[in-house]
């Protein structure tokens, strides 16, 4: 018997009201860390511009800019570049804003400014020291309560004259991009596990890192300087599985990076943000 058109379009309702449903009771199914992830997974909404100061340290080359308080090292092996700057005491946060990146323009300075608004993007690796024995605005540029860049010269460059010395600036704190996952370098000895955690990518500095071997529970480990993380728990012999919390709030879990017979000085590679 044929379906007459009123008979065709009310089972077509009822079809579309079906798949409705179904997709409804998917979506609510959604494991809640998942749906957490999407949300913050967000475009965040614009970060309003900052006034601050810059000044640069080393040559033109940047090789002067290695190592530093965050124990990056090698900043050009290690993926940083010769675009990096140190912080004032006030935004270094006693290490916990290594590896963040700013947006950086130069402000206010007709003279020395190069094309107003353009703009350069640096990773914190470094801490600018305060000098008590010199005026904040004169020689004491990192004293608190100073807001600060000592940038690599090649970065500085970007922004202003060389003989400008010292520039205004606007800065914006912004996503970072990293190539590949989060790097974990291991070192110290059985008793005191040391772990250089580098290439984040989203926020950039991380504010916890936790360990687990094959055994146990998470165990939070404890900021040792820059980004060096350490425990005393005994894990040798164990697969290393790491979870990373960044400033923002998310946090990025790398199972089983590093494998049983895992070793001092060696670098493994787990998730990214």
């Amino acid at each position: 018997m044929a379906f007459s058109p009123l008979r065709s379009v009310i089972c077509s309702c009822w079809l579309l009201l079906i798949v409705i449903l179904q997709n409804a009771n998917c979506a609510n199914s959604v494991n809640p860390k998942m749906r957490t992830t999407l949300l913050h997974s967000q475009s965040p909404d614009p970060v309003p511009w900052k006034e601050a100061h810059a000044t640069f340290y080393g040559g033109s080359d940047g090789i002067d800019t290695m190592g530093g308080a965050c124990g990056y090292g090698d900043v050009m092996k290690e993926g940083y570049g010769e675009h990096n700057t140190a912080l004032s005491t006030v935004m270094f946060h006693d290490g916990q804003t290594c590896g963040a990146c700013y947006e950086i323009k130069c402000f206010n300075n007709s003279q020395w400014c190069k094309p107003e608004g353009a703009s350069i993007t640096v990773t914190a690796t470094n801490f600018c020291p305060p000098n008590p024995s010199q005026p904040n605005d004169n020689g004491g540029w990192c004293n608190p309560p100073r807001e600060h860049f000592d940038l690599s010269q090649p970065s500085f460059l970007m922004l202003a004259e060389y003989k400008a010395g010292i520039t205004p600036v606007q800065y914006r704190k912004i996503p970072c991009v990293r190539q590949g996952g989060i790097k974990f370098t291991i070192s110290g000895n059985p008793y005191f596990l040391l772990v250089l955690v580098w290439n984040v990518g989203g926020a950039g500095d991380v504010t916890g890192v936790d360990v687990k071997g094959d055994e146990g529970a998470w165990i939070p480990m404890t900021r040792n300087w820059g980004q060096n993380w350490h425990t005393g728990t005994v894990l040798t012999g164990q697969s290393l599985s790491f979870q990373v919390h960044g400033s923002d709030g998310r946090l990025v879990e790398s199972p089983n990076v590093a494998p049983k017979d895992w070793q001092f000085e060696k670098t493994y590679e787990g998730n990214n943000f």
